[in-house]
């Protein structure tokens, strides 16, 4: 993480949850608070046919992205993970507002959020790179599908459990074989997403790393393994299987996989740069999130 005194955001987007009515709330309040303020905003186009705002100014996600310096995602971290999918190709910068449940990735409350973004806008922040994964589908050595992460892909049935068997490769050398629901490869910021809740580490995001988590394995034997993040991982899909597979890229994304295929998974080159209200700490987030216990003295 880096301290950015001084500095200042001119051009901002707005992006949210479409037809939401706590979301169209806070983004009108967002829009007013930043107009205010003599800056230059940008609304999705899709918010902002829920919004009719007059005047406003409206852009696609990937214009937004290409003229934006910061763009301020509304919603859960399943919108700021869509989102980020797209912006961090073009180095933009994000800040979160919850309108969700967790929250892991959108700092900002919806009800008292111009203390901290006024903050923000006058250049008092902390800034942090998260690594997304790169994930392509290979049939017959040709491509067939590609996407990226910002947590996780995963390889399943489409079938709800569902045993498949796969191989997994590490840098071209053979790490294991498998026989199980699937498997999770996982960034830090994905390690407490669905990554945890199949008994993956937790992975602070500093780290240049991957986890690979099995779903409920055919071995007591198997376990999580975590591995440097310039490493690319192959997962073989047997072409015994029955069943037709899937990749899911954040749960959100879906790649269609055939028994014999390959996914290989490697770190995408332009990480998701977000931003953050000053004062932010990764450990105060896990605490609040997961009902960690308060200090004792």
């Amino acid at each position: 993480m880096s301290q950015n005194p001084g500095s200042a955001f001119q051009t901002i987007g707005l992006i949210g949850k479409p037809n939401h009515p706590g979301a169209n709330t806070t983004l009108i309040r967002l829009y007013q608070f930043l107009t205010a303020q003599k800056l230059q905003v940008y609304v999705e186009e899709k918010v902002a046919e829920s919004l009719a705002l007059p005047g406003v100014q409206v852009l696609d996600l990937v214009e937004l992205g290409k003229n934006c310096d910061l763009a301020i995602v509304v919603g859960g971290d399943g919108n700021m993970l869509g989102a980020a999918r797209v912006l961090a190709r073009f180095g933009v910068a994000v800040l979160g507002v919850n309108r969700g449940n967790l929250g892991f990735l959108t700092d900002l409350s919806p009800e008292d959020f111009e203390t901290p973004l006024a903050a923000v806008l006058a250049g008092n922040f902390v800034t942090e790179k998260r690594n997304l994964l790169e994930v392509e589908v290979y049939r017959n050595d040709c491509v067939k599908s590609s996407n990226s992460a910002v947590n996780e892909a995963v390889l399943h049935a489409d079938k709800v459990a569902h045993m498949i068997e796969f191989e997994a490769h590490i840098n071209g050398e053979f790490v294991f074989s498998q026989r199980s629901d699937g498997l999770i490869v996982s960034t830090p910021t994905g390690s407490t997403a669905y990554s945890l809740s199949g008994g993956g580490p937790i992975l602070t995001p500093e780290l240049d790393a991957m986890s690979l988590v099995p779903m409920f394995p055919h071995t007591l034997s198997s376990r999580p393994l975590v591995v440097s993040g310039t490493s690319e991982i192959v997962l073989k899909v047997s072409p015994s299987n029955d069943a037709h597979l899937q990749v899911s890229c954040d749960s959100h994304v879906i790649l269609a996989v055939m028994p014999g295929d390959e996914i290989r998974i490697r770190k995408h080159p332009k990480p998701l740069k977000l931003v953050h209200p000053p004062g932010y700490s990764y450990f105060n987030v896990l605490r609040n999130k997961l009902g960690w216990g308060s200090k004792l003295y």
